[in-house]
C-alpha cells in the first residue's frame, strides 16, 4: 500500500500543478475540485489563525480585529526530509520565503492588492504552499470568519457575501469541513456549526475543534462537547489551547506553546482522559489520516474523471487541430488537406448538400428572363423605326423587292440587346460563386486555425472564378454574335409562302401599302427576335454553367496547387501562420492533457503499491 504522506503528498502537488493552469473546471467538476481538501470555517474571533498557525508550526497569518481574512487562503502543507523550512506563493512562484514575518506581510500586501486598503472581501484565492519536515501533507483552506453584522466601511451586503463564499467550499462533496468554534461560548451559537450542519447533515466530512478551553469560566468544562453528547458528529471532537494574546506579542516559538498545550491537557482534571486526542498535533495526523482514507476511497472516481477529461480534451484538440510539423512535406501535405476539405463543402454548396448553390438556377429561372422580357424591341421594332432603318439600309438604290439589308440591320440591332441580359447573367452567376466561396471557407473547421491560408485560398478560388467569368463572357457574347452572323434562312422563306392579310378599302392604294409593308416587316423581325431569344434561354445558361460551374467544381483550385508546388518550406510555413488565440488554447489544452495524464499515471504508481 502507499504510505500516507506518498499519497497525500501527490494530490497536493495534482492540485498545486492545476492551480498553475488555472484548472478550476468548467460546467463539470474540476481535478482540483474532485481531490479532497480541508475547509476551515468558523466565526471571528473563533481561534482559526490561531489553530492553522498551531497545526503548520509557524507564525505566519495577519491578525487584528475585524475581518482579517478577506480573501480565502489555500495552503498547501508539504512535508520534506529535513532542510530549510520555506514558503512560496503562486503568484510569486520564483521567490522562495524563509522569513515566516515576511509570509504575513505578503498575505496582507496581496489581500490588498485586490480588495484595495478597505474591509471589502474577494473570493480570488490566495495561493500559499510550505514546504518544512515539521508538517503532515495536507491542503487546507482558510476561509474569512462568519459574521453576523457589518461594521463601519463594510458593505451591508459583506454579511451574506462571507457566508455565499464559505458554503461554495463547503457545499463540495469531495470537501472536508474543520469547524472552528470557541469554548467560551454555547456550542449551539456556533456559526461554524450551524453551517456544516446544514451542507453536511449527517456529520460525515465535518470534523469539530473546540478552542480556548482555557478561557472558560471557573467551575465549567466543555466536555459535553467533546465526547459527544452536546452536539454529536461521526469524527471525535478535537479540543485546542491557543496561544495568548501575550504569548503572540512576545513570539513566543511555535514548539515552546505546543508544548505547553500538551501539559495543559496531560495536567488538566477534566480532560487527563482525553490528552491523547487533543491538541493541534494530533489535530493535524487525524485530519491527514482521514484525508488519506478519503483520498483511497475517491480513487475510482477520481480515475473516472480524469480518464473522461483526457478523452474530451483529446476530441478538443482533434476538433481544433494538432500542432503542424515543421518539416516541407508534412507542411504541403497539411495545406492539401486543407484545401481538400475547403473543395468538398465548395461542391456540397453546389450539388444541393447544402444551401446556397440553388440561386444560380435562380439567375436561369428568373433574372434572365425577367431581363429580357424587358428588353426595348418594342420601341426598336416600331412602325417609325423601322421606316428609318428600312429606307436608310439601301443607300441610294431603294430595293426591288424584299428590304434585306433593311430586315437584317433590324435584326442586328434587336440581337445586340441581348447581350446585356447574357452578361448579367454570367456576372449573378459570378457572385453567387464568390459567396458559395466565402461560405465554404468558413464552414470549413480545419481552416479556422489558418488566418493566412484561409485568405490565400480566398485569393486563389476568387481569381479563377474571375478567369472563369471571363470566359464564360466571351462564349455568352459569340452565341449573340452567332446568332447575328447566320440568320436562320427556313424562317423567313416560309414567310414568303403566307398570304398576306386583306387590307382596308378605304384607304389609298399607295399608303395602305407602304403601311403594310412596314407593319410586316416588323413583325417578321420580332417574330424571328423571338424564336432566337427562346434559344438564347437555353443556350445561355448552358454556356455558363460549362464555362463557370462546371469549371469551379471541376478545377477551383488547381492553379493554387500548381503554386504552393513550388514554395519553399518557410513559405508553407508562412501559410500556416495560425491565429495567435488558437495557438494559445491548444498550448493550455495540451498542458492540462499532460497535467490529468501524468496525475493518471501518479496516482495508479502510488495508491496501489
Amino acid at each position: 500500500m502507499a504510505t500516507m504522506e506518498s499519497l497525500i503528498g501527490l494530490v497536493n502537488r495534482i492540485q498545486r500543478a492545476c492551480t498553475v493552469l488555472g484548472d478550476h473546471g468548467g460546467e463539470g467538476m474540476s481535478l482540483w475540485e474532485a481531490l479532497p481538501s480541508v475547509a476551515v470555517v468558523g466565526g471571528q474571533s473563533s481561534g482559526k489563525s490561531s489553530v492553522l498557525e498551531s497545526v503548520v508550526g509557524r507564525d505566519f497569518l495577519p491578525r487584528g480585529s475585524g475581518i482579517v481574512t478577506r480573501r480565502p487562503l489555500v495552503l498547501q502543507l508539504h512535508k520534506t526530509e529535513g532542510g530549510t523550512e520555506y514558503a512560496e506563493f503562486l503568484h510569486a512562484p520564483k521567490k522562495k520565503f524563509t522569513d515566516f514575518a515576511a509570509v504575513r506581510k505578503e498575505i496582507a500586501d496581496e489581500t490588498d492588492r485586490i480588495t484595495g486598503k478597505t474591509k471589502q472581501i474577494s473570493n480570488v484565492p490566495i495561493h500559499l504552499s510550505i514546504y518544512s519536515p515539521s508538517v503532515v501533507n495536507l491542503t487546507l483552506i482558510d476561509l474569512p470568519g462568519l459574521t453576523k453584522v457589518a461594521v463601519e466601511g463594510q458593505l451591508e451586503s459583506i454579511v451574506e457575501d462571507i457566508e455565499m463564499m464559505v458554503r461554495s467550499y463547503v457545499e463540495k462533496p469531495n470537501c472536508i469541513i474543520l469547524a472552528i468554534s470557541p469554548a467560551n461560548q454555547d456550542i449551539a451559537t456556533s456559526d461554524a456549526i450551524k453551517l456544516a450542519k446544514e451542507v453536511d447533515p449527517t456529520g460525515e466530512r465535518t470534523f469539530g475543534v473546540l478552542t480556548k478551553l482555557d478561557l472558560m469560566d471557573k467551575g465549567t468544562n466543555a466536555l459535553d462537547v467533546l465526547e459527544g453528547r452536546a452536539y454529536r458528529l461521526q469524527h471525535p471532537w478535537v479540543g485546542i489551547v491557543n496561544r495568548s494574546q501575550a504569548d503572540i506579542n512576545k513570539n513566543v516559538n511555535m514548539n515552546y506553546a505546543r508544548q505547553k498545550e500538551r501539559e495543559y491537557f496531560e495536567s488538566s482534571p477534566e480532560y487527563g482522559h482525553l490528552a491523547h486526542k487533543m491538541g493541534s498535533e494530533y489535530l493535524a495526523k487525524l485530519l491527514s489520516q482521514h484525508l488519506e482514507t478519503v483520498i483511497r476511497q475517491r480513487i475510482p472516481s477520481i480515475i473516472a474523471l480524469i480518464n473522461k477529461t483526457i478523452d474530451e480534451l483529446n476530441a478538443e484538440l482533434d476538433r481544433i487541430g494538432r500542432p503542424i510539423a515543421t518539416d516541407g512535406g508534412a507542411q504541403l501535405y497539411t495545406i492539401l488537406e486543407m484545401c481538400r476539405a475547403f473543395d468538398r463543402i465548395f461542391k456540397e454548396h453546389l450539388d444541393g448538400g447544402r444551401p446556397g448553390g440553388s440561386r444560380i438556377y435562380g439567375v436561369f429561372d428568373h433574372q434572365l428572363p425577367a431581363a429580357l422580357k424587358k428588353l426595348p424591341l418594342d420601341r426598336h421594332l416600331s412602325q417609325s423605326n423601322v421606316r428609318k432603318v428600312i429606307s436608310e439600309a439601301d443607300g441610294y438604290q431603294p430595293h426591288l423587292i424584299a428590304p434585306e439589308q433593311g430586315y437584317r440591320r433590324l435584326i442586328d440591332g434587336s440581337l445586340g440587346f441581348f447581350k446585356g441580359p447574357a452578361e448579367a447573367s454570367v456576372d449573378g452567376v459570378h457572385l453567387i460563386l464568390k459567396e458559395l466561396v466565402r461560405k465554404s471557407i468558413a464552414e470549413t473547421e480545419e481552416l479556422k486555425r489558418f488566418p493566412t491560408l484561409q485568405s490565400d485560398i480566398a485569393a486563389a478560388a476568387n481569381e479563377a472564378l474571375e478567369r472563369f467569368r471571363d470566359e464564360s463572357r466571351k462564349t455568352v457574347l459569340r452565341l449573340v454574335e452567332m446568332e447575328s452572323s447566320y440568320l436562320t434562312v427556313e424562317f423567313f422563306r416560309k414567310l414568303q409562302t403566307e398570304p398576306e392579310k386583306t387590307t382596308n378599302p378605304a384607304t389609298s392604294n399607295a399608303d395602305r401599302y407602304a403601311d403594310n409593308h412596314l407593319r410586316k416587316i416588323g413583325s417578321n423581325v420580332s417574330a424571328y427576335i423571338n424564336m432566337v431569344c427562346d434559344t438564347l434561354k437555353n443556350t445561355i445558361p448552358k454556356a455558363v454553367v460549362h464555362c463557370q460551374v462546371r469549371e469551379a467544381k471541376r478545377s477551383l483550385l488547381n492553379h493554387f496547387y500548381t503554386q504552393i508546388g513550388r514554395r519553399e518550406r518557410e513559405q508553407l510555413g508562412k501559410m500556416l501562420d495560425e491565429d495567435p488565440s488558437l495557438m494559445a488554447k491548444r498550448e493550455t489544452i495540451a498542458k492540462r492533457l499532460e497535467l490529468y495524464k501524468s496525475a493518471r499515471d501518479e496516482i495508479d504508481s502510488v495508491a496501489w503499491k
